[in-house]
Order: structure tokens, then C-alpha cells, then sequence
């Protein structure tokens, strides 16, 4: 099946998101021109969304979707916890990521509105430029984007939020970075760079969270080199 973008559809969730503050004014103009170059057939792992084509903005936005709705589960675990700070970010986390969880399923609708309802992935061998290339989303896919694996206890909640979140970002990191070399949408671009600004900032507030309660590894530091983008 060919994709489709209907331009009503585009210009109207557009409009809305740029006077939401989401979208700047000349990404707003560009964006009804993007185009994206076909490329190789991807993995079927960790937070690689696959190749560039027409509908991997779709993908990365299922994706991206999926693992901020693991960082909502994880940051409900610490709301109004008694750990100074902890809470708080929680809070904080959980209300920028439901934000943009929004903002994408409204792109979504606009940009894609042909496909399915259910997330989708590029199918092994799938066309990344066609919807009919795409197959649901796996249980197992979903699981590994929201990384949420195990459940705290009350005991262990803290170290299990910081570390947890620390390592979740992470994978954020490395999804916006595949955004930034795979996309040519200004929109998923911003986003993208949106996210690395705000979760470099967050993952320091972790480990300097950690360091408070004893705890110094050297995993801590394994995404210091996401921190910049061209």
C-alpha cells in the first residue's frame, strides 16, 4: 500500500502544535516538503526503529512512544517518595514525557493517517518506504522499549528509580541520535534535540542523586558521549 499523507490533516495538527510552542514557524513551512531516502533493512533489537524511508518517522514515533510510556510506569513508583529530590523529578519526568507522548500521537494522526492504530515496526525485509512494510509492533518490542523489567520493593525503590531511569534515558539518547542521522523531518528532528538537552540534563541530576546515597559506578557515564549534537 502506497503512503499517504492527506494535507488537511497535515496543516490543521501543524497549526495546533506550532501554537502550542512544539513546532517553530519554519519547520512549520518546511515540513510539508520532507522527504526521506530509502537504505538498508534494519535490526529487529534494542532501539534501533530500522532503516530511513517514508514511514520511519512513523516507526520512531511508535518507538518513541513506547519507551516514554515506560518512563511514565517508572517515575509512578517514586511520586511522593520521602528521598529528597527523588519525587520530584519523578514528577517532573512524568509530565515532559506525557507532553510529548502527546505532541507525537497528534504528529501521528496528521502525518500517517492511513495507518493503523496499533504501533507498528518495519517487518524483516519490509519496505521502509511503504505502509504494507510495516507489521504490529511484538509484545517483546514493547517490553524493550519501555524497559521497565522488574518491579521495586519499597526497600530498594530509590537506587531501582535512579539507576533504572539512568539507563532509560540512555536508550532516549541513542533512539534521538538515529532521529538525527535517519530523519529529514524538521519536527522529529527538534523533538530529537529536544530530548537530548533535556535528558543529558536529567541524567547528571541522577548520578548526582546517586553519588549522594554512596553509589559511583562507572556505568553511570557509559552516555557522556550522546550528550552533543551537531
Amino acid at each position: 500500500m502506497a503512503l499517504s499523507i492527506h494535507p488537511a490533516a497535515m496543516r490543521s495538527a501543524l497549526t495546533l502544535l506550532a501554537l502550542a510552542g512544539l513546532l517553530a514557524p519554519a519547520a512549520h513551512a518546511q515540513l510539508e516538503h520532507h522527504h526521506h531516502p530509502a537504505a538498508h533493512e534494519p535490526a529487529t533489537h534494542n532501539h534501533d526503529v530500522g532503516a530511513a524511508g517514508n514511514t520511519y518517522d512513523l516507526r520512531w514515533i511508535d518507538a518513541m512512544v513506547q519507551h516514554h510510556t515506560g518512563a511514565l510506569r517508572m517515575s509512578e513508583f517514586v511520586f511522593d517518595i520521602g528521598s529528597p529530590g527523588v519525587g520530584a523529578l519523578g514528577k517532573t519526568i512524568w509530565r515532559d514525557q506525557a507532553e510529548e507522548i502527546k505532541a507525537m500521537g497528534q504528529w501521528r494522526k496528521a502525518w500517517y493517517p492511513e495507518a493503523p492504530v496499533y504501533p507498528v515496526a518495519l517487518r524483516p525485509g519490509g519496505d521502509p518506504n511503504a505502509l504494507d512494510g510495516l507489521t504490529r509492533m511484538s509484545s517483546a518490542q514493547i517490553e524493550a522499549m519501555q524497559m521497565v523489567v522488574t518491579k521495586p520493593t519499597p526497600s530498594n525503590r530509590v537506587t531501582w528509580f535512579l539507576e533504572g531511569m539512568l539507563q532509560h534515558h540512555g536508550g532516549a539518547l541513542m533512539m534521538a541520535h538515529d532521529a538525527l542521522n535517519k530523519s529529514t523531518n524538521p519536527t522529529i528532528r527538534r523533538l530529537a534535540q529536544r530530548i537530548i538537552v533535556a535528558q543529558r540534563s536529567e541524567i547528571m541530576q541522577l548520578r548526582n542523586m546517586l553519588q549522594r546515597d554512596g553509589q559511583n559506578k562507572s556505568s553511570y557515564h557509559q552516555y557522556d558521549s550522546l550528550f552533543n549534537f551537531r
